[in-house]
């Protein structure tokens, strides 16, 4: 109950004002600095992107669109191949581990490729395109060292207040992916 009552405490903090947006972006931008940054440059995460950039050269918004439908039937059926690959590739396991180290502080990772389909994750996400979305427009779309964070919501299967932050990922100053990060808000402000 205790913590309960500290999260709604948060969340009302977060939520009472339009200064309120400050209690958790600039938090969170300092943790992008600190932290996120340093496992986001590791050669793992670069070359598995510039990988999945030069498979995906040539797909076109049909291949895109086929593949994304593909795998949200995947989330509900008993065979899983798409999703398994992904999840047993060597950066998903990675970004698994980054998830694991944070001690709950990072509730989900995926990093998608330059059309903003998944490279690697720590567990499944809902859907493999995440192009059409604003976490991929704000943060690849809008260039080199883009940083967006979104707004806190609560989870309902947690009850932990969330929010994402998105990073551009660069190789050499050239934008070549994406990053999304769920962070417990709850965790980061205590």
């Amino acid at each position: 109950m205790k913590k309960f009552i500290a999260g709604i405490a948060v969340f009302a903090a977060l939520t009472s004002t339009a200064m309120a947006d400050d209690a958790h972006v600039a938090p969170i931008q300092d943790l992008v600095k600190n932290q996120v940054q340093s496992w986001l440059n590791n050669p793992q995460v670069v070359e598995a992107v510039k990988a999945q950039n030069a498979k995906h050269a040539g797909l076109s918004q049909g291949d895109i669109d086929a593949l994304d439908k593909k795998w949200r039937a995947e989330t509900k059926a008993s065979s899983k191949p798409m999703i398994d690959k992904v999840l047993a590739n060597a950066l998903s396991k990675y970004l698994k581990q980054v998830e694991d180290d944070s001690q709950g502080l990072y509730t989900e990772i995926f990093v998608m490729d330059n059309k903003g389909l998944n490279v690697g994750q720590s567990a499944v996400t809902s859907d493999y395109w995440q192009g059409d979305e604003a976490k991929f427009k704000k943060s690849y779309g809008a260039g080199a060292g883009s940083v967006f964070v979104d707004g806190v919501e609560q989870d309902e299967s947690t009850q932990q207040f969330q929010s994402q932050v998105s990073v551009a990922i660069s190789d050499g100053g050239q934008v070549i992916g994406a990053v999304t990060i769920g962070i417990n808000v709850d965790a980061l402000m205590n």
